[in-house]
């Protein structure tokens, strides 16, 4: 019997697979015949090294983008025959209705299959650490994916990701896991303790690659004989080295822009002359633009190069192109030549914007057929050439007046970029790369998500999918707010939609709720005139959407618009339909507006919300709300389609889960007849919001499908685990609003809705969601909105004889300070809105209180103030739990490093914490109980605490709904506690009995979690903890000691380096830090083996009378910090710091702070902030400094002693104990009572 087999690649052929040749790949794909090739196009199998010419062409019909006219490829007739396989006889020419093309043809039944092998049957996958700007959830879904590939093909994976709060550290997925730094000395020791055969370094970002390449120039691959499974080192070398890279693209004429690598400033200065001006900075080895920018002169350029060659030893000076056009392909290739380009994109925002930054568009609306073709055929040839095993991104820029082109960049890895095609598509691109580092290839990989189709199929599209990123930049003040080529967002959306005004105005929602669309700004302050908003077009920042509809709006023209900004006119031409929209809609009321101008308007992407802004008010003077505007389209007939992205542009059938909701339409794509349950997601990742709810969400998902529900998820975050294809039985890549959730549980009749796991977002609807006639599970929405009210929930805590902080809200600043005298200083101030972003300050005299409430926009009935009391010297203590019908289940107490005052986000967190005594957590948990009681909780909820010695405990606030904690207390204590939760909510009678978790176990460890943070990324934001969450991510690490598990977890913070023996620390002090504490800091360090050094003689002598140690001053910097005192930026004085931090060998900054500089030219804030922008590791919490040099201090001495605590690097010093988290669990027993 013969079969036609789907692969192009003649060496390889899938094993035993039937694939016909149908209408798709012949009409819609271009298939052509030829005397001796298999022709096939971009939405066809896969292609190989040799080019046929096309006779014909023919278009997709997809949204827009020539996605299934690609230059049509063949099979290479030398391919090697490899044993044990299928292999393909002499091509046959097929014929399919009037297209005719050729085919290989397999002899099945000559050759059985043969069982796959893989080439590693243990293998060590790196992960990402603690999410960071650039680099964030995007590797919790790749590393997840490739674990569930690696484990499917039975092999062993032992995974280290000190991440705790991601999907793939649970128990379920890897066979062990690490909670251990990713750095080559750790990791080198969990390779000579596992013994893996095969390493997997592309799903853990720049993290990995940099810590792969570091053990591969060690010998430590070599020596333990590990295979780096994928792309081989070599390759990631040359593609992260830019001078290297360089010289690969010019050995097959690639072009690429005019760059020089150079290591110095003069160097850099030097290559500009050659090149001329303007050039772009860019860092090798770094990750989201880290380090570049741009200049227009040698003075931008010497100070650009400074910073850069801080955080990297190499940089590129290369001619810029900004303005031109940039564009992304995703490219995939296995070892045997097998090549397909999975996804292209365009960015909205021409170069000059960092692509993480950019507002991106799936597939490509504004290129040319022969553009298209022209960068996928170089991509297919870049990554041959590269020789790269598995995914790829390639990115381009392209001059808009001509088929000009050059590389920027590739990525030979797993990225941002690859979650967000991935998730676009529907192609499983991280679980086809896993599989292709095992060495299957692309014809032998079933695509999970279709299953109808080979992992050698290229996707076609009939929809539109756009990215907007998130930015978070108004929580700091002193901030740069404009956005370049160094990436600065910390999180993205993806939403989609049938035109790109549906998918764009989606998006735009999903970016902040209390966007409506796209709009000018409704706030008169963020109004510009007609000159600033040129000047803001020119110069864009992370508020540039609103600017772009405020000139639309105001009459500008596309061409006007175009000439400034570059963005291509079609684009703008959209702005302008959804405009004119949006001015109909104007001229209507609710009652006159018929059901083509609703219908026009859903198809454009207008939210209920929205629509009702823009319509006049009714005769009576009133304004028509969301909920009217909803009841009339629906009475009208006019209700979203559900449709699916099945990746084949609805050309064969499929079983996708994948889902989304459209105006555009004539029927759903799937039938609704199994009452699903609902969880709603996390939404964008934001700070105060990241990927520990990606994991509440995905844990719950599973215990419901455990329980046998069917489960809706409801997100549009494609960074997330939450999103990817086998969590839940249906997703909808949809809006997290009251309107959309409202859809969809309509649709699905669903039986209820899991608002409790996914953050603030969520649980903000869970009152609006039960007065439409939603059933929320879990706590009432109205005892939900009885916690959210800060009087009401103040009354709970007083009816039942729980201690709080004193607090009021306050309508004038002297009822402001009235209320402060009373209560003493400091106190805790939150304005309804205030300047500059600082949202919450601690003052700390009546001075500080004005001066701060100064900077208030308004304070009055409309806008009030919060003021409440801030006990000093406090310990806070966290209290995560569950509860049924207001009993107390389970719960976990933790305890801060830092003291209260410090954010619960920011704060290190300690579990089981050793110094906080038994009847102390006893007491916390009779609190948690009288409060679940109180409010009835069923389901999770945390709570903060504050405990002071000779001070009854006094409850911060109370959160009915999972807390950022979650994933870190359930891995630490064992039990999943959001899986105890969900049961809690869906099957309360499945609960088990009360526990206490702590004391029923006996636990030969502490763990700590301790905050990741971007400071880098964020240009001008002091570096300081405060009562506002700045960190981006987090980390922990487990050890048999306080000491031990704080140092270890401090390791595992992406750009932390410990400080070798003999370098110097550089000890600041801020207004607020007391002399006992600058001493307790002091001798710590001291013990710990440094010398000290200081900024200013102030500081010297004080450190030096506490020590008795002499202080020296670092030699330039009372010039430098008078500078900046003077006004002068911190630009003009970096040079000068960089020269006293390297005279000095400071390794180390601890700039001791209890609060944010309130001007940029204090001089402690210099000192924060120069650290930050020259790469030196910092700490600026007293408590978290002295704990720190306290813990290497005793892993210091322990080594001096010939005990160490864990082995010693090839340096000689002292690490962490190498303990699994599987081996720690297991080391837990059960307390003899």
């Amino acid at each position: 019997m013969f079969r036609f087999a789907s692969a192009a690649r003649l060496a390889a052929p899938a094993r035993g697979a039937r694939t016909t040749l149908n209408n798709h790949a012949a009409a819609s794909a271009g298939l052509v015949g030829t005397s001796s090739n298999l022709t096939a196009s971009t939405a066809s199998p896969c292609t190989s090294a040799t080019t046929a010419t096309p006779t014909r062409n023919f278009s997709s019909i997809t949204a827009r983008g020539p996605y299934s006219t690609a230059p049509l490829r063949t099979a290479r007739t030398t391919a090697p025959i490899l044993p044990g396989r299928i292999h393909a006889l002499p091509p046959a020419v097929v014929q399919v209705g009037s297209y005719r093309f050729q085919s290989t043809v397999t002899n099945a039944d000559a050759a059985p299959a043969q069982p796959f092998v893989p080439l590693a049957k243990r293998v060590l996958v790196v992960g990402s650490g603690g999410l960071s700007i650039g680099q964030a959830g995007e590797f919790d879904y790749s590393g997840s994916q490739a674990i569930k590939a690696l484990k499917e093909e039975g092999v062993e994976t032992i995974l280290v990701n000190p991440n705790i709060a991601t999907v793939q550290t649970d128990e379920q997925l890897a066979d062990k896991v690490y909670f251990l730094p990713v750095t080559p000395e750790y990791v080198t020791q969990i390779i000579e303790k596992e013994r893996p055969d095969g390493i997997l370094l592309n799903f853990g970002g720049q993290t990995a690659l940099n810590c792969g390449i570091a053990l591969d120039q060690m010998g430590v691959l070599e020596k333990y004989k590990v295979k780096v499974l994928g792309t081989p080192i070599s390759t990631l070398i040359t593609s992260e080295d830019r001078d290297l890279f360089a010289k690969a693209l010019q050995e097959i004429n690639i072009p690429i822009a005019k760059s020089v690598a150079v290591e110095t400033v003069d160097e850099a200065l030097a290559a500009a002359a050659d090149i001329h001006y303007p050039v772009i900075v860019r860092s090798a080895f770094a990750l989201g633009g880290l380090g570049s920018g741009f200049a227009a002169n040698p003075e931008e350029l010497a100070a650009l190069a400074t910073k850069s060659l801080a955080l990297s030893p190499q940089i590129l000076v290369e001619r810029s192109m900004k303005g031109w056009k940039e564009v992304e392909y995703e490219v995939v290739r296995d070892a045997h030549d097998n090549c397909i380009t999975v996804c292209n994109m365009e960015n909205l925002d021409p170069l000059g914007v960092h692509t993480g930054d950019s507002i991106v568009v799936a597939p490509s609306q504004t290129l040319s057929d022969e553009e298209y073709h022209m960068l996928r055929a170089a991509a297919i040839k870049i990554i041959r050439h590269l020789g790269v095993v598995g995914e790829c991104n390639v990115q381009y820029a392209l001059n808009p007046d001509s088929l000009e082109y050059a590389v920027i960049e590739v990525n030979a890895r797993l990225s941002r970029s690859s979650a967000l095609a991935s998730k676009a598509t529907g192609y499983p691109l991280a679980f086809v790369a896993a599989k292709i580092g095992l060495g299957q290839t692309l014809p032998e990989i079933k695509n999970a998500v279709t299953k109808s189709t080979t992992a050698c199929f290229e996707p076609s599209l009939d929809y539109v999918v756009t990215k907007i990123p998130r930015w978070d930049l108004s929580k700091f003040a002193h901030v740069d707010r404009k956005v370049g080529s160094q990436m600065k967002s910390v999180g993205e959306v993806m939403a989609i939609g049938r035109t790109f005004e549906e998918s764009f105005q989606k998006a735009i929602r999903q970016v902040d709720p209390s966007f409506r669309g796209f709009e000018p700004p409704t706030d008169e302050e963020k109004h510009l005139s007609r000159e600033e908003l040129d000047v803001a077009l020119r110069n864009p920042t992370d508020q540039r959407l609103q600017h772009w509809a405020q000139a639309v709006d105001e009459g500008m023209s596309a061409d006007q618009i175009h000439d400034i900004t570059k963005i291509d006119k079609w684009f703008l031409y959209k702005f302008e339909n959804m405009t004119q929209t949006r001015k109909t809609l104007q001229s209507h009321t609710l009652e006159s507006a018929d059901k083509a101008a609703l219908l026009a308007a859903k198809q454009a992407g207008f939210s209920d919300t929205q629509i009702a802004a823009a319509l006049k008010p009714s005769a009576d003077g009133k304004k028509a709300g969301a909920l009217a505007v909803r009841a009339k389209r629906v009475g009208l007939g006019i209700t979203p389609w559900v449709k699916r992205i099945d990746t084949l542009a609805g050309e064969f059938p499929t079983s996708t889960n994948y889902l989304y909701m459209t105006y555009h339409g004539a029927a759903h794509d799937v039938k609704f007849d199994d009452n699903g349950t609902m969880v709603l997601g996390s939404g964008v990742y934001r700070i105060g919001s990241s990927v520990e709810f990606d994991w509440c969400g995905v844990s719950a998902i599973r215990e419901l499908r455990d329980l046998g529900r069917k489960t809706i998820m409801v997100n549009y975050n494609p960074e997330t685990v939450s999103t990817d294809f086998d969590e839940a039985d249906r997703l909808y890549f949809e809006e997290l609003s009251l309107e959309r959730v409202l859809d969809i549980y309509e649709a699905e009749q669903s039986e209820g809705v899991v608002v409790s796991v996914g953050g603030q977002l969520p649980q903000n609807m869970a009152l609006p969601l039960q007065k439409q006639g939603c059933k929320v599970l879990g706590t009432n929405p109205e005892d939900i909105d009885r916690a959210e009210d800060r009087a009401q929930f103040s009354a709970i805590l007083d009816k039942i004889g729980v201690h709080q902080p004193q607090w009021q809200a306050l309508t004038t600043v002297d009822e402001a300070l009235a209320f402060a005298d009373r209560v003493g200083y400091p106190v805790l101030v939150r304005p309804s809105y205030v300047l500059s972003g600082a949202a919450m300050r601690v003052a700390t005299s009546p001075e500080e209180l004005k001066a701060f409430l100064a900077l208030a926009t308004d304070v009055s009935p409309d806008h009030p103030v919060v003021v409440t009391e801030f006990v000093t010297g406090a310990n806070e203590i966290d209290v995560d739990g569950v509860a049924v019908s207001g009993q107390l289940i389970a719960e976990a107490v933790s305890e801060h490093v830092e003291p209260a005052g410090v954010h619960s986000g920011d704060a290190s967190l300690v579990l089981p914490a050793p110094d906080l005594p038994e009847e102390t957590r006893q007491a916390v948990r009779a609190v948690a109980a009288q409060v679940a009681k109180a409010l009835n909780i069923t389901g999770p909820f945390n709570m903060q605490i504050l405990e002071k010695p000779g001070h009854p405990l006094r409850v911060i606030e109370c959160n009915l709904r999972a807390s950022r904690s979650f994933p870190f207390i359930s891995k630490v204590l064992g039990e999943n506690l959001i899986r105890t939760a969900t049961r809690a909510m869906a099957v309360p009678d499945a609960v088990h009995a009360p526990i206490d978790l702590q004391a029923s176990k006996k636990r030969p460890y502490v763990a700590v979690k301790a905050p990741q943070f971007s400071w880098t990324r964020i240009a001008g934001a002091d570096p300081v903890l405060s009562v506002e969450m700045s960190s981006t991510g987090e980390v922990a690490c487990f050890g048999k000691t306080l000491h031990e598990a704080f140092l270890t977890s401090l390791e595992a913070v992406n750009g932390f380096k410990v400080p070798e023996p003999g370098m110097a620390v550089l000890v600041e002090r801020a207004a607020g830090v007391t002399d006992e504490m600058l001493a307790t800091v002091s001798k710590a360090v001291i013990r710990a083996g440094h010398p000290i050094v200081a900024a200013d003689a102030t500081t010297a002598a004080a450190i030096t009378a506490a020590t008795k140690q002499p202080v020296s001053v670092l030699a330039r910097s009372p010039q430098w910090l008078a500078q900046v005192e003077g006004g002068e930026p911190l630009d003009s004085v970096r040079a000068a710091a960089k020269a006293d931090f390297g005279d000095a060998k400071v390794a180390l900054v601890l700039a001791l702070a209890v609060e944010r500089a309130l001007a940029p030219n204090d001089p402690a804030y210099a000192v924060r902030r120069l650290a930050v922008d020259l790469g030196v590791p910092m700490l600026t919490d007293a408590r978290g400094a002295a704990l720190f040099a306290d813990a290497l201090a005793i892993r210091r001495e322990a080594l001096r002693a010939g005990k160490p605590i864990g082995p010693v690097d090839s340096k000689g010093q002292p690490m962490g104990e190498i303990v699994s988290w599987n081996e720690w669990i297991a080391a837990t027993s059960e307390k003899v009572v």
